[in-house]
This record gives structure tokens, sequence and C-alpha cells, in this order.
């Protein structure tokens, strides 16, 4: 039998493509602000609004508002500047309900561990009411054990520091040493799990995975979760028992997925 008890994910860019949609989603933010009267490229506007991220945070609540204080009023004269910041939000949480969803193989693992004993948690750094719509919305909270969710916002602990780690650990009555973080920046998710004694697992999915600054090497390098599952099995050996046509957490499965491995 496996002494691996649990199993931990970090969320951005590690179970979705953080990057990617947020990009997806400004970009058609600033175009519906174009189209709602505001008078500037939409390239230079994306920018702009990226610049604004920078600054201010992405757990900033006043994005749009910012960007148009920014610009000069004549581009967007004789348009109530309300209306067009609206169109920059409805366009963003329209590009939520249609493309947030899970990496594929990150998605059907979870659901294969799903079918184990193992504890299957996240430890994520962000706002509490932003990082739970997330999990609800890419239909991973189900897949999840009930008490394993670890928010920094709700924690008072944010990464890097090690205690976000020990109170996970903690919290589930674990041992480091039985327990495996799994995620995609070297320095903010590796290191901190590896110095408390966690198993540690780095997903590089390319330019979404930071992979410098980190002074402890991880267990394992995985280029993405079918090869963490043969971590798990090989190294580990943990028992995936087969997939049943009915009940569980797999109802809850995206129905289709895109050519690039998301869901459409």
């Amino acid at each position: 039998m496996s002494a691996l008890r649990a199993i931990f994910f970090d969320l951005d860019d590690t179970l979705y493509s953080t990057s990617e949609f947020a990009l997806r989603a400004r970009r058609n933010s600033v175009e519906a602000m174009v189209k709602a009267g505001l008078r500037a490229d939409p390239s230079a506007l994306l920018a702009e609004l990226i610049e604004v991220v920078e600054e201010f945070s992405s757990n900033y609540e006043r994005h749009f508002d910012q960007l148009l204080q920014r610009l000069p009023r004549r581009l967007y004269r004789g348009v109530n500047p309300a209306i067009i910041v609206a169109a920059g939000v409805a366009a963003y949480h329209d590009t939520k309900f249609r493309y947030l969803c899970p990496y594929e193989d990150a998605y059907e693992v979870l659901r294969d561990l799903a079918r184990t004993e193992l504890i299957r948690g996240v430890i994520t750094a962000g706002l509490a009411n932003k990082q739970a719509e997330k999990l609800v919305r890419l239909r991973i909270a189900p897949l999840l054990s009930p008490g394993a969710i670890f928010i920094s916002d709700q924690l008072g602990i944010n990464k890097p520091n090690i205690k976000m780690y020990q109170r996970a650990c903690s919290d589930l009555n674990l041992k480091p040493a039985e327990s495996m973080y799994v995620g995609d920046n070297a320095a903010m998710d590796i290191e901190p799990a590896k110095r408390i004694g966690m198993l540690t697992v780095h997903v590089i999915r390319g330019s979404t995975s930071v992979g410098k600054g980190a002074g402890y090497a991880p267990d394992w390098i995985v280029g993405n979760f079918w090869e963490l599952l043969d971590v798990l099995r090989d190294h580990l050996g943990v028992v995936i028992p087969p997939r049943t046509a009915e009940g569980g957490p797999e109802q809850h499965a995206p129905q289709a997925f895109d050519t690039d491995g998301r869901m459409a």
C-alpha cells in the first residue's frame, strides 16, 4: 500500500489555464468597451488594461474604472462612462461563463483520484469568493474532499509562507511526508511545500509554468496530469479503481472539450 494519504493541488495555471483565460477575457472586454462608444484602439486599450492589473493586482475590483480614468475624456465624450465600464465588466463575465474550464487531463485525473481513498485538496492563493467560484465553475469542487480546500484569504496566510502548507496538513491530521503538493510555480508552490517535507510535483506546461527562483528541487517534474498519474501508480503504489457506469462525482464531468484539450 502507498504511504501517501493526501494530494493537494495549486489552482491557477495548474488545474486550468489562468493566463490564457485572463488574456481572452480582457481582450473581449476592451472590444466591448469600444463597441459601447470608447473611441480607442483595442490593442492599445488591452496593453493599458494589463498595466492597470499589474499596478493594482488581479484582485482589485475596479480595473475598468481605472482604465477609463487613465484615458483622455475626449475618447468617450457624449457617452456615459458607466455604460462603457459596464460593457467591459459584462464581456468579462460572459467570457467566464463560456470559457472558464479545466485542463482536460487535470479533470480526468481528478475523476480517477476521486475513486481512491486519497484526500484530495487545493491550496491556493487569492480571495475566497473568487477562488471558490473558480472551483465551482470548473466543476472541480465535487471531486475534492470536504474540508480540504485552503484559500489564503481565509487563512490569513499567503504563499510562499510555509505556514499555509503546514496548516493544511495539521487541519487534516496529516504528516507532511504523507502528503503531496502539485503546482506550476517552483518558488511559490514547490519550494515551501518541499521545505516542510511534502512530496512535490512540478507541472510544466510550457510558458504557463514558472520554474525559476526555487532552492528546492521537486521530487518529480511532469508535463501533464497523465504523467502525474503514472508517478502515483508506479512510484507510490496508488491503485486507481476502474470507472463505473453510474454514480459518484463522475456525473459532473464536462460534456465536451475543444481541440486544445479544454472544455468547449
